[in-house]
């Protein structure tokens, strides 16, 4: 006898049909499995034997061939265990086959018939939708994830023989069964505020500028000074998500199998920071069934790396690509991937190894130390950073006087970025820019133009900080989210000489030159 049933596989972050062939015939009885399969699909065997035999179905010795079509798309995972195992009772004529062609099912299942939980929930459930499933099969675990997809009804499911029971029952059956939960967002936890960092106003500024832009930012200055206490607080200045952009990111978490135990979606703005051992593939993702890497988990969010200089060469070359082109494809023999990667790029590194460059009184590193350190970050991922802000020592007598002062909060600045990213959807309104870092050159000659007095200051910052033409593109494009911030009119020269003022650090440490 036989009998399909459907499923979803992921390739990249997208689903695909999948569909669960079982066959039962007279021969020699075994278990044989098809369909170029990886080998958590091979064990499914076993696993789905043993969990028939103890959730109280008999079935006779037969020849049970399963296949899993495409048969030329590898198939990865556990999600297959479950639609494997109804494929098999369904060829066994132990339960209805007539409503098999209209559902989902995904799940792993335990040696006790338990269905366990399993990645990529949400993408399943919208593929499932998007193929005119009239129901899909997770489970309970996964169920609320699957919900929030919110493109076709999704029922939980606890143990084998519950599902059995289900598909038995119809489709009366599994509208009883449902047990809906009202989708509720989900309140951002309070995280670190900027009431904590004391002093560095130019570093606080200069965070304020790259999240209402969404501007690449590099800190520099001596360790202990608020680089990476600066840093981690950039989310909680950055507007709230859209409903929108919590589904997609939480797509991309759902696969990695990162989401939060019991939250459906991504609730805060991503904040990634790999250790500066991360390899390449954790950095752009990849692997035998390519999966996000950093760049993709921190879409919509900052990724931040901190001691940059500490990175292998080869994974801040990488970044190249995705700072520019908003994605990143991974190319492996099976086929290209293509995963989102539009993140804001926080860095923080010291001056020299021992981080007090460029005060000779307190450093003792030599000019080619010096020099070596700093090289490792090369001219063209340092013309990619849109800011550059120096972080100083901070007086004991100012830490102390700090003490119990009121000091602008997260809050407080978030409202102003808000107040930008509103000027920004405005402006940019029917295009797929978003963010002025975002501009091309149609939208730089729209909406940058410089009067005579500010074209005449902005040849001079030109040519004394021998710019490239990138980096002149990028400081007018500061210079106009300096403007959104003070309100949204035409560039000017206060804003002109603030944006400049942020790359004087490339001078400072890196002696100028040409950035090719």
């Amino acid at each position: 006898m036989f009998c399909r049933v459907n499923s979803i596989g992921i390739s990249g972050i997208d689903g695909y049909l999948v569909r669960v062939e079982v066959d039962v015939s007279n021969g020699l009885p075994g278990f044989s499995m098809v369909g170029y399969l990886g080998s958590e699909v091979r064990e499914a065997r076993d696993r789905v034997i043993t969990a028939i035999k103890n959730s109280g179905f008999q079935c006779p010795p037969r020849k049970i061939t399963v296949n899993l079509s495409p048969a030329d798309v590898r198939k990865e995972g556990t999600a297959f265990d479950l639609p494997i195992a109804v494929g098999v009772l369904g060829a066994y004529g132990l339960i209805r086959t007539d409503g098999l062609e209209r559902i989902v099912i995904a799940g792993e299942l335990g040696l006790s018939g338990e269905v366990k939980g399993i990645r990529g929930a949400l993408t399943m459930a919208d593929s499932a939708g998007e193929l005119g499933m009239v129901r899909c099969f997770l489970p309970e675990r996964n169920s609320r994830e699957g919900r929030a997809a919110g493109s076709v009804p999704v029922t939980g499911i606890r143990q084998l023989r519950e599902l059995t029971e289900l598909i038995n029952g119809g489709e009366e059956c599994w509208k009883e069964a449902d047990r809906e939960e009202r989708l509720q967002e989900e309140a951002e936890e309070d995280g670190p505020d900027y009431r904590d960092v004391i002093g560095q106003p130019m570093m606080k500024r200069a965070a304020e500028i790259a999240a209402a832009g969404m501007h690449n930012l590099l800190l520099m200055g001596p360790a202990g000074t608020g680089k990476s206490m600066t840093a981690r607080r950039i989310p909680s200045i950055m507007p709230p998500m859209t409903a929108e952009e919590r589904r997609e990111i939480s797509r991309i978490y759902s696969i990695c199998g990162l989401l939060p135990e019991g939250q459906p979606l991504i609730s805060a703005r991503p904040f990634r920071s790999p250790h500066h051992s991360a390899t390449v593939q954790a950095i752009t993702g990849g692997g035998r069934g390519p999966r996000p890497g950093e760049v993709s988990l921190a879409t919509g969010g900052v990724l931040f790396l901190d001691e940059l200089p500490e990175f292998p060469r080869s994974v801040i070359e990488l970044l190249r690509q995705p700072l520019e082109d908003r994605h990143i494809i991974v190319a492996r023999v099976s086929g290209a991937y293509r995963f989102p990667a539009d993140f804001m790029l926080v860095a923080a590194s010291n001056p020299c190894p021992c981080g007090f460059y460029p005060d000779r009184s307190r450093c003792r590193c030599t000019e080619v130390q010096v020099r070596r350190y700093l090289s490792r970050i090369s001219r063209p991922i340092l013309d990619r950073m849109d800011l550059i802000a120096e972080a100083v020592q901070i007086p004991y007598e100012d830490m102390a006087a700090a003490e119990g002062e009121k000091r602008e909060s997260s809050a407080d600045i978030r409202r102003r970025v808000e107040a930008a990213w509103q000027i920004q959807k405005e402006r940019f309104s029917g295009t797929d820019v978003r963010f002025n870092s975002r501009m091309g050159r149609q939208e730089l000659e729209q909406f940058c133009g410089l009067g005579a007095e500010e074209e005449r200051l902005m040849k001079e910052i030109y040519e004394r900080e021998e710019m490239s033409g990138r980096g002149r593109d990028r400081l007018l494009k500061v210079a106009r989210t300096i403007a959104d911030l003070a309100g949204g009119g035409p560039i000017s020269r206060e804003h002109l000489l603030e944006a400049s003022g942020y790359r004087s650090g490339v001078r400072t440490y890196w002696g100028g030159g040409s950035l090719d």
